[in-house]
């Protein structure tokens, strides 16, 4: 083995403590001195001065210019390192410790760096996020910040919880010298999992378990470094896709897994597995996509399912956002924007739940996405977000563990290669919307994602339709504004019509069937009945249910009322009448987006209207044999004959005096 040239550096820790005060890891470093790795053989050398690498370290990091003597130690100059660093790095980072350490780790993965040269940065990294020198400077640069910042300021000095804690808190960091210093010491950190403080004690036995690599302390490659987080988190999200859990992984382990992958949501070299899987597609996708903020995680995720994508990339972006679908908090963005909207709508309130729950990425849109549907403010900031993760939920079928675990058997039957652009899911909807009847929960996680997803309120959601029929909107609902939900009215008024196209057609039948079984799937009906349905038949809020009235029942509900006359009581006010009514006309179309219909009827369709498929040729084949119907169809054909008539009064009506029909597309104010 090389000679180092120097005397092996005092190890003083086995980890950085990244838990801070209080932190959900809840974990403080161990205060005794660790067992070093084995050191190589050392050749007899005149000592460095006395703490002179983390002096000097320290200078660099805050920013602070580093006098130039012949004391001052620098990796460059050490023998173990020097041909890679020669080989590997720009000339200018040479006298800066911490821009060689950047250079090093970052190198692409198909090019190794001397063992020696491995053992000397781990030990060189593990004194610098260990030594008081590190501390000392962050109580000088930030001094401000930790005065702000309760937590970090009451932690106790000269163990290093104090770096630790303003790693924690760097999202709040508005001191620019502060912010650089404790930047270039978390990328330091989240080089090595060993140096997450409570990592290895909180997941060493699940990453045996899982085969996640080697936990020997002589192990140090950077690149397996995060292979080890990236196998836990791969771990983890299968976990929730799979019944029975053969290997569990320890809640304290899920714990502190994803609350690393929180910390690493702002940028995307900290997560060291996908940093390196991404690469290539950063450079080709996100080229000038500032890092920060989780900006070039976003890029990437728009990006996922372009063909030049590579497939490493995709598998770590899809891990990531699997990782979000577990806790929002892994989207950097997302918690920013919708932290003040959360708390102010009550969303982390509920003490009944579980914290694993709560932090769930659907919790968090069904509870923003009811506060929007009662016209409470949400800002324009977090909506953004919103939309952009219900969009990833409606493209990628896998991020939904739920869909995963209750509808494998469908997808591998019906639905393999469609797994891009939100078609497995829309294949899964034409499944779900035959004649089968499904002994799982199939139909039921397909209605609980589409909720979350909420595309009735904005078509764009839906990529699959969106695609499908960018050419129908263009011509026939061009009056309508974009994004606004009277564009799948409008596409429904034009269903049979000669502006249709097939794909469109069939995208369109897929959605509006699972819509058409939850009336807060349409926001305009949602918005004009919420109060009747409140008063008359007993709702609840909309991201909540009853068993006594489920949501497929309350459309029946309203127009049960719908037209009673003042002598029957309680009846509908006008706006939500003229909403069930376009509901009405819709459901005229297809049997099958009516939810009543189809249930009673299945039996009297096969027996006397097999051959009727035409459009609106079911219904009316009912209406011919409504006295050869069982009584509980041909209950539900009466009412819908009666409510038909009436819409066809109220048509010829508003005909006969120039207007437009209240519930025509047409009429979008």
């Amino acid at each position: 083995m090389a000679a180092y040239g120097r005397p092996q550096l005092l190890l003083l820790l086995p980890c950085v403590c990244l838990c801070g005060f209080g932190s959900v890891l809840g974990l403080k470093a161990p205060s005794g001195p660790a067992e070093p790795p084995n050191p190589p053989v050392l050749r007899a050398a005149d000592p460095p001065v006395k703490d002179a690498p983390a002096a000097a370290a320290a200078a660099a990091a805050a920013g602070a210019s580093q006098p130039r003597r012949a004391t001052g130690w620098k990796l460059s100059e050490e023998e173990a390192c020097r041909e890679d660093l020669t080989r590997l790095c720009p000339k200018h980072t040479w006298t800066n410790n911490l821009a060689v350490l950047e250079c090093l780790q970052d190198r692409r993965e198909e090019t190794d760096i001397a063992p020696d040269c491995n053992h000397l940065l781990w030990n060189y990294k593990l004194n610098l996020t260990t030594d008081p020198k590190f501390e000392s400077v962050a109580m000088e640069v930030c001094k401000s910040t930790i005065a702000e910042i309760k937590e970090c300021n009451e932690e106790e000095r000269g163990r290093g919880y104090l770096v630790s804690c303003l790693v924690d808190h760097r999202g709040n960091i508005s001191e620019y010298q502060c912010n650089q210093y404790i930047t270039k010491m978390t990328s330091i950190i989240f080089s090595d999992y060993r140096l997450i403080c409570g990592f290895m004690d909180k997941c060493k036995e699940d990453i045996n378990n899982m085969r996640c690599g080697s936990i020997n302390v002589g192990h140090k490659d950077v690149h397996s470094q995060g292979e080890v987080i990236a196998c836990l988190e791969k771990a983890l999200v299968r976990e929730a896709e799979q019944q029975d859990h053969v290997r569990p992984i320890k809640e304290e382990c899920q714990k502190a897994i994803l609350r690393v992958a929180e910390l690493s949501s702002d940028d995307f070299h900290l997560d060291r597995h996908l940093y390196f899987s991404c690469r290539d597609d950063r450079e080709r996708f996100c080229q000038n996509t500032q890092a920060g903020e989780g900006k070039v995680y976003k890029c990437l995720f728009n990006h996922k399912f372009e063909e030049a994508m590579s497939e490493k990339c995709r598998d770590a972006l899809t891990t990531r956002q699997k990782l979000i679908s577990q806790d929002y908090k892994v989207s950097y963005s997302l918690a920013k924007a919708c932290k003040l909207d959360l708390r102010k709508q009550r969303c982390s309130l509920d003490t009944n739940l579980p914290r694993a729950r709560e932090a769930r990425l659907s919790y968090l849109l069904l509870c923003l996405e009811a506060a929007v549907h009662r016209g409470r403010p949400v800002s324009g900031e977090c909506q953004g977000e919103m939309l952009d993760y219900r969009r990833m939920l409606m493209e990628d079928f896998s991020l939904s563990p739920e869909i995963v675990l209750h509808c494998r058997t469908e997808i591998e039957a019906h639905c393999s290669g469609l797994h891009r652009k939100g078609r497995t899911l829309h294949c899964l909807m034409r499944i779900g919307r035959g004649d089968r009847i499904f002994l799982t929960m199939f139909p039921l996680q397909l209605q609980t994602l589409i909720q979350s997803a909420d595309p009735g309120a904005d078509y764009r959601i839906d990529r699959a339709l969106n695609e499908a029929c960018e050419s129908v909107i263009q011509t026939a609902c061009k009056h309508i504004r974009t994004g606004d939900p009277m564009i799948l009215s409008c596409l429904m008024e034009h269903l049979y019509t000669e502006k249709m196209v097939e794909d469109c057609e069939h995208r369109l039948l897929e959605l509006q069937y699972f819509i058409s079984r939850d009336w807060k799937l349409d926001p305009i009906l949602y918005k004009k009945c919420q109060g009747d349905a409140a008063r008359l038949c007993h709702t609840h809020g909309w991201n909540e249910t009853s068993e006594l009235m489920p949501p497929g029942a309350v459309f029946s509900c309203l127009y049960r009322h719908a037209y009673r006359t003042e002598e029957q009581g309680r009846r509908l006010s006008r706006d939500c009448k003229v909403e069930v009514q376009r509901i009405l006309h819709q459901r005229a179309l297809d049997v099958k987006l009516d939810p009543e219909l189809q249930k009673r009827c299945m039996t009297d369709l096969g027996k006397w209207c097999s051959e009727k498929t035409d459009t609106g040729q079911e219904l009316e084949c009912l209406q011919d044999h409504l006295e050869d119907l069982v009584s509980a169809c041909r209950d539900v054909v009466g009412n819908l004959t009666e409510l038909e008539s009436e819409v066809r009064v109220h048509q010829y009506i508003y005909q006969k005096i120039g207007e437009t029909a209240p519930f025509s597309s047409t009429n979008v104010n």
